[in-house]
C-alpha cells in the first residue's frame, strides 16, 4: 500500500485543523490568477472566500458575545470588525505562513502576490469557508481558537479601555489636530433613564459616535469607538 504524502501538513498544523477533503483546502489556496492559466476548469477560491467571511463573522460574534458580557452591541460590532479587517486577516495569514502555500499565476507570483495583504486576507477567508464545508462550524471554531483568539485577548485587554479619551487626545495631538471635539447629538428616554449620544471629531472629521447613561459615559464610548475605527482603518 502506497501512502500519499500530505503537502499541506505544515499548513494544517498552523491552522489547528486537519482537512478530511483536501481538495477543499487546495481550492481555498487557489488564486484566480492560477485558475485562469489552467486549461481545465480549475476552481478558484472566490466562492469559498464569500462563505468564509460569513462563517468567520458568526463564530467571532458568538465568542465575543460570550467572552465580553458587559460590552454593548456597538463595541462588539467594532471588535468583530477589528478581528476580520483586511489588515488583521493578512497579519494572521502571514503568521500561519499561508503565503508559502498559495497557488498563484506566474505574473501574480512574480509581482509579490504571496505577501500582498488583500490576497492573504482573501485566502484566509477562503480557507475558513473550506473548513466550514469540511467540518461545519466546529472546524471553523478550531481554526478561530488557534489563530484568532490570541488577538481577541489583545483587543479586550487594550489600554484604550482604561482611558480612551486620553488615548484619543494623545493620538490627535501627535498628528497636530488639537483636542478631539465632542458634540451631543441626541437625548432619548424619560428623565430618570436618559440615554445620551455623542459624536467625536478630530480635525473636523467625525470619527465615531457613542451612547451612555450620562454625557461623560457617551463621550468615553465615542472615544473608544473612534480608537477601534482608527485601528481597523490603519
Amino acid at each position: 500500500m502506497i501512502l500519499r504524502r500530505n503537502p499541506y501538513k505544515k499548513l494544517e498544523h498552523a491552522l489547528g485543523y486537519r482537512f478530511r477533503k483536501r481538495r477543499l483546502l487546495e481550492q481555498a489556496i487557489t488564486h484566480p490568477s492560477f485558475a485562469h492559466e489552467q486549461t481545465d476548469a480549475t476552481p478558484d477560491n472566490q466562492r469559498l472566500e464569500f462563505l468564509g467571511d460569513a462563517a468567520l463573522g458568526l463564530v467571532a460574534a458568538a465568542l465575543l458575545y460570550r467572552n465580553q458580557p458587559d460590552a454593548p452591541e456597538g463595541m462588539l460590532t467594532k471588535m468583530r470588525s477589528l478581528l476580520s479587517s483586511t489588515k488583521a486577516l493578512a497579519d494572521i495569514a502571514r503568521d500561519a505562513e499561508l503565503g508559502d502555500h498559495l497557488r498563484l499565476g506566474r505574473g501574480e507570483d512574480r509581482g509579490g502576490g504571496r505577501i500582498r495583504p488583500t490576497i492573504l486576507a482573501d485566502a484566509l477567508e477562503a480557507v475558513i469557508g473550506a473548513a466550514f464545508l469540511d467540518g461545519g462550524l466546529r472546524a471553523v471554531e478550531r481554526i478561530f481558537h488557534t489563530l484568532f483568539e490570541p488577538r481577541m485577548t489583545d483587543i479586550a485587554g487594550s489600554p484604550w479601555h482604561d482611558n480612551p479619551k486620553g488615548e484619543l487626545q494623545e493620538w490627535s495631538q501627535r498628528r497636530g489636530s488639537g483636542a478631539p471635539h465632542y458634540r451631543l447629538i441626541r437625548e432619548e428616554g424619560p428623565p430618570h433613564q436618559r440615554t445620551f449620544t455623542v459624536s467625536v471629531a478630530v480635525g473636523g472629521d467625525v470619527l465615531a459616535e457613542g451612547s451612555g447613561a450620562t454625557k461623560r459615559e457617551a463621550e468615553t464610548q465615542a472615544a473608544l469607538n473612534a480608537l477601534i475605527h482608527l485601528r481597523v482603518s490603519s
